[in-house]
């Protein structure tokens, strides 16, 4: 049957002006109408995580309790925490509709902004950590740690629950994603499966990465120690970096090397956690032809 014609999805992407919740959550669930009436077979489930729901915070947070409750830990009690803690730290909920557009823009394979909200871990795995994040500064650290627990065993994603996160991040495929208690991740960066941003023993204190605005981490990619990523970089896929990369460069290799060269390193133009462009380096960096 013919999509009614109020439910019409607005072209992507929206006016700067109107790139706020309302506008997300709108088209969220015009999607979820769509998707119903063309899959029978999900409308139930379309129903129950977002049709049902009166608001962006609501449907995430229900969504959210029933992928990480247990046998112990209760939907209805992880329901309670999601909402009050989105409704209590408004930034929260600006993060996740942040991460929300940059998903869409990022990624190819995402097809709706009710793709990415039911069904991309990444997303999703984000969205729980910020909860837990608060949990741990407000010194509720037990129950911090238990639901970034659940989260790793959910999603496979391990984000300590210190580690502090900026916004219009994209956790891309983001399986085997480690990111540890000291570390720091600006805004609007985009990180593959199997990063690591680690340590590099057993010493405590400030140990792990630092990693700037705009920056791009490819698949595969280790990242160890406290060292600082620089704004608008590029870490290859599979690389390994021990020492500080600067601004507006590409580091490739194991171990990591600047294309250019240590004294003159090319510098990019283009900002790519948001371009995306993981390959336009590698003319420079070798001339090796399989």
């Amino acid at each position: 049957m013919p999509f009614p014609a109020e439910q019409q999805i607005p072209t992507f992407p929206p006016p700067e002006s109107e790139s706020d919740e309302s506008w997300v959550w709108s088209q969220i669930k015009a999607e979820a109408h769509r998707d119903a009436d063309s899959e029978p077979a999900l409308a139930s489930f379309l129903y129950a995580t977002i049709l049902a729901h009166t608001s962006l915070a609501r449907s995430l947070s229900f969504h959210l309790a029933n992928k990480l409750c247990s046998s112990t830990l209760l939907s209805t009690l992880l329901y309670d925490l999601f909402l009050q803690t989105f409704s209590s730290f408004p930034s929260l909920l600006s993060a996740a509709v942040a991460d929300l557009l940059a998903t869409r823009h990022r990624d190819p394979a995402c097809v709706s902004f009710s793709h990415c909200l039911l069904n991309y871990k990444g997303f999703l795995a984000l969205q729980a950590h910020r909860v837990a994040h608060s949990l741990w500064s407000a010194s509720r650290r037990p129950l911090a740690l238990a639901l970034h627990s659940r989260v790793a065993d959910v999603f496979s994603v391990d984000i300590h629950p210190a580690a502090r996160l900026g916004k219009g991040l994209l956790l891309d495929h983001a399986t085997g994603v480690v990111i540890g208690e000291t570390a720091v991740v600006g805004n609007n960066v985009s990180i593959l499966h199997h990063v690591t941003l680690g340590g590099t023993g057993k010493a405590g204190g400030d140990r792990h990465p630092k990693i700037g605005d705009g920056v791009l981490i490819g698949a595969g990619a280790t990242i160890l120690g406290n060292v600082r990523i620089g704004e608008g970089a590029k870490i290859g896929a599979g690389s390994l970096v021990l020492i500080d990369v600067p601004t507006r460069t590409t580091a490739v290799g194991n171990p990591a090397r600047l294309i250019g060269g240590k004294e003159a390193p090319s510098k990019l133009e283009d900002v790519p956690g948001e371009s995306m462009d993981h390959t336009s380096f590698i003319f420079e960096w070798s001339d090796y032809i399989i």
